[in-house]
């Protein structure tokens, strides 16, 4: 039975994730849902109190995915300090492959309160991971600072703003020389050498 449920709610899941991707979040009712997974109103609240609730458990779902890649990066002691943080943020670059239906969705005018509610995991959940191996760069002198985490959360909260194409729209120019500025300062904030990180600039291809 709990097999049966687990399946008939991500079969709501999906057939929610397929509407809102076509109509948007506005533009999906929950008749919509119950029509196209063909279950009674009574078992879509059974598994969901309302389409809120719904989005909210596909956020859960998209967002898991892509901190488990992250916090398994993290982990891995035998890479170098650098090369996860590196890959930690490529991981979290939900432009990529493995999240194109999330920027699809989060980017469209009508889902505009999805896109809040995963920016508000990315800026809450994303800073721990990464600063967690700055405190390792610190132990292994790498980095100066006596605020990794107040660090990390700064830097998450320009990057996940400011290079958001829905936030704000950049030229190349304009994009080349944001990533320029925020290089110096996260070396400044880390208390390295200036033009020590040059290297972590690929983190930010922007195509």
């Amino acid at each position: 039975m709990r097999k049966e449920a687990e399946e008939r709610r991500n079969e709501i899941l999906d057939a929610a994730d397929e509407l809102f991707g076509q109509q948007g979040f506005d533009g999906t009712s929950t008749n919509d849902i119950l029509q196209k997974v063909g279950i009674a109103r009574g078992t879509l609240y059974y598994h969901f109190k309302s389409k809120e609730d719904i989005m909210d458990a596909l956020i859960e779902r998209y967002t898991e995915r892509i901190l488990s890649a992250a916090k398994e990066i993290a982990n891995d002691k035998n890479r170098a300090v650098y090369e996860r943080i590196i890959g930690v943020v490529m991981a979290l670059n939900i432009s990529n492959d493995s999240g194109k239906e999330v920027i699809e969705h989060m980017h469209k005018p009508q889902n505009a309160l999805m896109h809040q509610k995963i920016q508000k995991v990315i800026v809450n959940e994303v800073p721990p991971i990464l600063s967690e191996i700055i405190c390792e760069g610190i132990e292994q002198q790498l980095f100066h600072t006596p605020y990794p985490y107040e660090c990390m959360e700064m830097i998450v909260a320009y990057t996940n703003t400011v290079f958001d194409d829905a936030m704000v729209s950049l030229t190349n120019e304009q994009f080349a020389s944001r990533v320029q500025a925020l290089i110096f300062n996260v070396e400044r904030l880390l208390g390295v050498e200036r033009g020590s990180l040059q290297h972590m600039m690929r983190m930010f291809a922007h195509e």
